[in-house]
């Protein structure tokens, strides 16, 4: 027989003992149970880092996704007490001109209070008012167009005349309020003096021409937008060339902070001030980032107590089986054969196992990202259902860790198994 004969038949052989070894054989169910139990342990670890792990990739994507589609990439500022960007058609040009950005609009931020009725009926919210833009030269700075759902999002004038208003509706469902009623809005930001002498806000009507939703409940329940002359006026902005900043959209998000720098050098730096959409979220990422090694790293715990079960199976095995080892030690099977068996053993149990903990998660995963079955405090979480986005990558990361573990919980009962003597293994009872 050759040699690559032999080692074949010996692989087969070694595969055969360890098969047997798994099983029960009469009067030895209690280790066919803990072989199993072992198995389980280490599909249900790989499952829950499978799903935990697209859980939070997806929640990161999900956010991200809705961050980018409701502000700009980048948002120019001019740094000062007055809060004001000056003279902003000539700041736009450059801007515009600046490589990577594909749109730029301005902008004007205030808070204010949304007032409902009057009387005992009187309901008031505060919100940020926020003054656009509509006659961009390209990309819009936002994806509003797409968070309209219902209305209109033009912000022409109504045909009763008053100013236009364009809600989140998060804020509109609890305001009670419906495209064609009638709010009054008082900014906060420009206060006035009364006839006797104290300070008010600047009052003006508002008609709610559309409802908008991103997604993220705290934009939703706090944004509202009007046309930037109605918003200037509202804040008391006399000069028409002073807004609250610049929003750009860029050609790529992942290269906002490149744009960012290239945008304070085309703007000769101080005063002005440009801020990427990653800087402006970095703590918010940096949480998420954490929270996602932090559940792994609590979630790898499972697979360590499978990494134990894995021990003790084996463990249990060689003094089961210490007698079969013996004779087949006495046999000729060398030291090396005894250990390939347990390797093999705890080799099925991690491969095995981590298959079918892999194939269960993803199943679970798509399951609960199409019919949204976990449903979440949109308060809280920014999301009203649990996102779930499975990366190929991530799953093979589990699977080559979970396999690596199995495979190392081998290495102490294999190597006890190979020690046994022949003449004291035969003669155990």
């Amino acid at each position: 027989m050759s040699a690559s004969g032999g080692r074949s038949g010996n692989g087969r052989l070694h595969w055969f003992i360890a098969r047997h070894y798994l099983g029960a054989s009469r009067g030895r169910g209690l280790l066919s149970l803990i072989t199993w139990i072992a198995l389980g342990g280490v599909t249900i670890g790989v499952t829950a880092l499978v799903i935990v792990i697209a859980v939070m990739t997806g929640m990161q994507e999900d956010l991200q996704g809705k961050i980018l589609e409701s502000t700009p990439h980048v948002v120019v500022m001019e740094q000062g007490t007055s809060l004001r960007l000056y003279d902003y058609p000539t700041v736009l040009e450059k801007i515009r001109a600046t490589e990577g950005v594909t749109g730029a609009a301005p902008y004007v931020l205030s808070l204010v209070s949304i007032i409902r009725g009057e009387g005992s009926t009187r309901y008031t919210q505060s919100a940020d008012l926020y003054g656009i833009a509509f006659d961009t030269v390209g990309a819009p700075p936002t994806e509003m167009a797409r968070q309209i759902i219902d209305g209109v999002l033009d912000l022409e004038a109504p045909e009763s005349g008053l100013f236009p208003l364009l809600m989140g509706s998060g804020l509109a469902n609890r305001m009670q309020l419906f495209v064609g009623d009638t709010v009054v809005v008082a900014a906060l930001d420009n206060l006035k003096t009364d006839i006797f002498g104290g300070l008010v806000p600047t009052l003006r009507q508002f008609e709610v021409t559309g409802t908008f939703t991103t997604g993220m409940w705290d934009y939703d329940m706090k944004n509202v937008y009007t046309t930037l002359e109605i918003a200037q006026e509202l804040v008391g902005i006399e000069d028409p060339t002073s807004v609250g900043g610049i929003g750009v959209r860029v050609t790529d998000p992942e290269i906002a902070n490149e744009v960012a720098e290239r945008v304070r050098e085309a703007l000769g730096g101080f005063p002005y001030w440009a801020e990427s959409w990653k800087v402006t979220n970095a703590a918010l990422f940096s949480a998420l980032k954490l929270e996602k090694i932090a559940m792994s790293l609590i979630l790898g715990l499972i697979l360590l107590v499978a990494a134990f079960n894995i021990v003790s199976t084996l463990v249990m095995v060689v003094s089961d089986r210490k007698r079969e080892i013996g004779i087949l030690k006495a046999m000729g099977m060398t030291r090396g054969g005894i250990l390939r068996v347990f390797v093999l053993q705890g080799a099925w149990i991690g491969v095995v196992g981590t298959l079918m903990g892999s194939v269960l998660g993803v199943v679970l995963g798509v399951l609960i990202d199409r019919y949204d079955i976990i449903q979440i405090p949109p308060d809280v979480y920014f999301v009203d259902s649990l996102p779930v986005s499975i990366h190929a990558p991530d799953v093979l990361k589990i699977v080559v860790g979970s396999v690596m573990v199995a495979f190392l919980a081998t290495i102490y009962p294999a190597i006890q198994a190979s020690r046994l003597e022949p003449v004291d293994a035969i003669r155990h009872d």
